[in-house]
């Protein structure tokens, strides 16, 4: 055995020097859609609410979201989040989440994923079925309950917060498609909601069009936020936004999924899950369609075949609305544990991003 072999099996763990940053991470993903979920490292923010901490984030460290979610660490399309204590003594735990554009209001996906490592690590008292959890996202305080069996997580489902149908089926002219059919609502972010069989396009909801899905998508999220002009929290200023496009279709790779979801959404991520927030959003259409009522059920799957579960569980006024609290069902998995380094001398220390 050579003496450079036996120094490579002695020599396995790398110590940075004092003035690197070390951020440790787990890695996840639900249904396909990556999450990093930060645990140790990252500077402390200030504020008294999670929106406080998302926007002193963004004014002060927003170059280590750049560092985390884009490469060499990350990818173009990877999702992240962080965790902060609650808004109030009711609250478990307060919750921002990253991604390649920004911090978004609200995540499904992430919920049942940081649910199930609540669980996986201890973090809460642990029983037989299911575990409460209180979580205040930007959007509001979210509901989930992470079901074990046998000490192990076995699915978890979140109450989203009041969802909301702001109008259906809308008009926008988008170069290259011409008149588009949505329906805009919200589910913790507001989505513009395309249903393939009311609009006539050249590409589908599967891996095949991945590209035309984006460029399509975006151009479709542009042309509603230059248009429409209700895209309006009646709360609060800060999720007046849109987040993204959800191309919507019946033709499911599995004949037991009712329908599909791919959403594309920030600057031009693909969601590998159908995303739970959007599902949350479709609730709300549905039933202001007279499609779901209260008691029944739509499995939604996503670009890769994963699947949600989505139903109602309440009718209430929010604000000028006619809202619904909505449930969503998924599982998630871990994938990794990581020690990021962030070396001060490296120029592309705060990452860069190619698509």
């Amino acid at each position: 055995m050579s003496k450079t072999y036996q120094n490579i099996l002695q020599h396995k763990d790398f110590q940075p020097p004092q003035d690197w940053l070390q951020i440790k991470t787990i890695d996840m993903h639900t249904g396909g859609e990556p999450l990093r979920v930060i645990v140790d490292g990252f500077p402390e923010l200030k504020g008294n609410s999670v929106l406080d901490y998302r926007r002193y984030c963004k004014e002060h460290y927003d170059y280590l979201r750049t560092a985390l979610m884009f490469e060499p660490r990350g990818h173009a399309d990877m999702y992240g989040c962080i965790l902060l204590p609650p808004n109030d003594e009711e609250g478990d735990f307060g919750i921002i989440f990253l991604h390649n554009e920004g911090y978004s209001t609200m995540c499904g996906h992430a919920i049942i994923a940081i649910s199930t490592l609540a669980v996986e690590m201890n973090w809460i008292n642990i029983k037989e079925g299911d575990n409460e959890l209180k979580i205040d996202a930007p959007c509001g305080r979210i509901y989930s309950y992470a079901n074990v069996e046998n000490g192990k997580v076995k699915g978890v489902r979140f109450h989203c917060v009041p969802s909301f149908v702001v109008g259906l089926d809308r008009t926008v002219e988008v170069k290259g498609l011409g008149t588009v059919t949505y329906d805009l609502a919200y589910g913790g972010a507001f989505y513009a909601y395309v249903d393939m069989a009311k609009n006539q396009f050249d590409f589908d909801l599967t891996p095949n069009s991945y590209r035309a899905l984006i460029t399509k998508g975006m151009d479709i999220k542009h042309a509603v936020m230059d248009s429409d002009k209700e895209i309006l929290h009646p709360f609060e200023e800060d999720l007046s936004f849109l987040y993204g496009t959800i191309f919507v279709d019946n033709t499911t790779q599995d004949s037991g999924y009712d329908s599909r979801n791919v959403c594309i959404f920030a600057e031009g991520e693909v969601d590998r899950s159908p995303t739970g927030s959007g599902v949350s959003g479709r609730m709300a259409i549905h039933k202001a369609r007279k499609e779901i009522d209260f008691g029944g059920t739509m499995s939604i799957e996503s670009i890769t075949g994963s699947a949600f579960k989505g139903s109602v569980v309440k009718e209430e006024d929010y604000g000028p609305f006619k809202a619904v609290i909505p449930q969503v069902e998924g599982t998630a998995h871990i994938t990794g544990v990581q020690t990021f380094v962030i070396d001060p001398n490296d120029p592309m220390k705060d990452g860069f991003i190619l698509r």
